[in-house]
């Protein structure tokens, strides 16, 4: 069996040659469906140190999007022995980029980080209208629904996205982040959402907790 403790050190330090490594040396082993889940678990404990890493400012944004490469193709190695097991999800996230905004940085870096962290997320992609949001919330019923914009011209579009929310009558069963750099507090009540973030780690540990 892998050491799980220095598979999250490796996954923390980015050592992508060593991750991969271990995790090619422990499918060799021909393990269970639920060693390679404690395995999975352990890449995720790795990312979770990124994320400190990067709130402390020892890492920057190109670490955390290496990250999330980094994290799929430690996913990718283990696909064979993960098999039907798939880990247990904790929640959905619908996810995108607000009508008239075509940044994806930072939600590609949440969605990415989302994923390690045990969430499902259904990115929508750049510049996603309104009532394409609330036609995704209806047909898979997430937990959260997450927007981002870089310009300032995405507030207006999250205010509208979330009146839609609230007028196709799905606002009660939902939690709303948003995220990107013209996102405030003030902005944040102005739009009704529950909560901003213009960290993509510190997102997901808000989303974590609404779930947990």
């Amino acid at each position: 069996m892998v050491d799980l403790e220095k598979l999250t050190q490796a996954v923390g330090e980015l050592d992508e040659e060593k991750v991969l490594a271990m995790l090619k040396e422990f499918v060799g082993t021909n393990p269970s469906g639920e060693e390679a889940n404690k395995v999975v678990n352990a890449c995720q404990q790795g990312m979770a140190i990124v994320g400190d890493l990067f709130e402390k400012g020892e890492y920057f944004v190109g670490d955390l999007i290496f990250a999330g490469e980094l994290l799929t193709a430690a996913i990718d190695t283990l696909k064979p022995v993960l098999g039907g097991e798939k880990a247990s999800k904790i929640g959905k996230i619908v996810l995108g980029t607000v009508e008239g905004d075509l940044h994806d940085i930072g939600k590609n870096i949440f969605a990415s980080m989302a994923e390690a962290a045990g969430f499902e997320v259904y990115d929508l992609g750049i510049d996603v209208p309104a009532d394409k949001f609330v036609e995704k919330v209806k047909e898979i019923k997430p937990q959260i629904l997450g927007m981002s914009g870089v310009l300032t011209l995405a507030l207006d579009a999250m205010k509208k996205t979330v009146d839609a929310v609230k007028e196709a009558g799905l606002r009660d069963d939902i939690k709303i982040i948003i995220g990107g750099n013209p996102v405030t507090d003030d902005a944040c009540k102005q739009i009704g959402a529950d909560a901003f973030t213009t960290n993509a780690a510190e997102g997901v540990k808000i989303c974590q907790g609404w779930v947990m």
